[in-house]
Parts: structure tokens; sequence; C-alpha cells
């Protein structure tokens, strides 16, 4: 029986283990602090422009600038008016100016961190470009596949000058299932907007996925019996995404209160120290 198992009864780290009875089938852990910055959304700052280059720095509020391209800024964080090809000339975008930013590559080393203004959110099933030109359901996400669902542009509702993409999880569900993904991605992009209009700082607008969120929308699937979570904070904050992802599978989302560790329950301590030593916490090496 396939269950996901979360702890977090260590101070600095989360774990996450998929198993299958007493068998480990996958794991990841998140480190406080170390946490996945690619996908977030920011309201950033302009600190300087290079037209020759075709770039600006734009401060994002993590104590660093990052790279976003001239010809990336989109229609929404330019003057009302000028077209993507007037985007080069003033006075479009001026170094002070506030836009909503996403982080598309972390810094490395010597190398600025790269942003776009072309912000995707991603659900269980679907991927939402608010920001697109034009309307449409385009094919399976990062898949190389031509593979298309038919005629569910006609069945889903969004507004236009929108787009969306299919992830491979949307192979074989309803319409009506499709709609209740791209009606909480809709709800979360207003939610964006509005935090944006509040505050014209550099600060992070939206963490793109933690580890609950994240193994909700990319892990779970109907054959998994539950979701147990030892810590309570944890255990609500995945009820509540659960009730607005899949609220049909919102019960098999469970609070774990045993004396016995969650993973020596399952008998996984020792697996889960194998890949992940809490010494250690080297990179997982399943097969």
């Amino acid at each position: 029986m396939k269950r996901i198992l979360i702890n977090d009864t260590h101070a600095d780290v989360r774990r996450l283990a998929i198993v299958d009875g007493q068998q480990l089938l996958d794991c990841e852990i998140e480190i406080e602090g170390e946490e996945l910055r690619k996908g977030n959304i920011y309201q950033g700052i302009i600190s300087r422009i290079d037209r020759a280059l075709g770039v600006c720095m734009v401060y994002y509020g993590e104590d660093c600038d990052g790279m976003l391209p001239l010809k990336d800024i989109s229609k929404q964080c330019s003057d009302e008016g000028f077209s993507p090809g007037q985007l080069y000339n003033p006075p479009a975008v001026n170094e002070g100016d506030a836009l909503m930013v996403q982080l598309i590559e972390e810094q490395r080393e010597a190398q600025a961190a790269v942003l776009s203004t072309a912000i995707t959110l991603s659900g269980r099933y679907l991927v939402l470009a608010p920001s697109q030109y034009g309307n449409g359901l385009s094919r399976y996400a990062g898949s190389p596949a031509q593979a298309r669902l038919p005629d569910l542009p006609s069945q889903l509702a969004y507004p236009p000058g929108m787009a969306i993409a299919a992830r491979h999880a949307a192979q074989g569900h309803s319409a009506t299932e499709l709609q209740r993904d791209l009606d909480y991605l809709l709800k979360l992009w207003e939610a964006i907007e509005r935090a944006a209009q509040y505050n014209q700082e550099a600060y992070l607008i939206y963490q793109e996925s933690n580890l609950v969120s994240r193994t909700i929308r990319d892990y779970f699937q109907e054959d998994f019996a539950a979701i147990l979570i030892d810590c309570e904070a944890l255990y609500e904050q995945a009820q509540r995404f659960m009730a607005l992802v899949m609220p049909e599978h919102a019960d098999r989302v469970q609070y774990y209160q045993e004396d016995t560790p969650l993973f020596e329950h399952f008998q996984i301590a020792d697996q889960m120290e194998a890949v992940y030593p809490l010494a250690g916490r080297t990179k997982p090496s399943l097969s």
C-alpha cells in the first residue's frame, strides 16, 4: 500500500518519503534556509539598464540583482500602448521602476540569477501563463510528444489573453477536474496581483512551492492510501492545499500522532539514513 510520509521532527530539515508498505520508493529533503528559489515570484526594482546589451539588472530582495533581458519584458510591465519591439527604447522602462519577475535560474557563483516577466504557475494538471499573448491549450508541458487534449480550450473557462499548458498528469482526467485546477491557479494569480499592488519595494510575493504543496501536486496519485504528517502545522497546511486542488481526497491527509517516530513505524528509518544521512545530507541515489 503506497503512502506519502512527511517528517518534521528535526529542527532545520523536513523529510519526505514515498513508501509501498515498508519499501522506500523515493525521498526528498528540504533544509531550512536552502529551499529552492526557482519559480519564486518577486516584486523587483530595476537597478541598472544596459540597452547596448539588451538587459537590465533587477534587485529582487535576495541581497543580489538578477538579469532580465529587455526583450523579455511583457506588455503588463510596460507603459500602455508600447509593443514588445519598443521596449528597448525609453520610456518603457527606467531605473527605479518596479515590476513583477519570476526566478528562472538561480545565481551561480559569478553568474547572476536569470529573471523573467513571463510568469507561469504550475497546478496539479495545468500550467497557467497569465501574461502570455493569445489563448489556447498547448501541448504537454515539458514533453517532446505532440499529444494534445482535444476540444479542451472550448470546455475550460479562463480570461482572454492568458495561455494554459497541460502537464502529463492531466491525461485521463475530465474537463471538470482540469477546470477545478485552473480555477485554483486563477485565484492564485489574483492573489499575487493584489499582493504586488500594496508594496513598491523589492520582496518575495509568492514561493513557488514548499515541500508540502509540491508533494501533493507532483507525487500524490489516487492509488496512494494516505499522506501522513507528524507536524500539526504542516498537516493543517496540507489539508488546506488538498481541499483546494483535490477536495475529494482531503481525508487522506492525516496527522500522525503515534509515540513511535513516523519513519520507524514504517521501518524505513535505516533506508532514509542511507540516502539522506542527517549528518551529511547527501543527495539521493535511489535507482
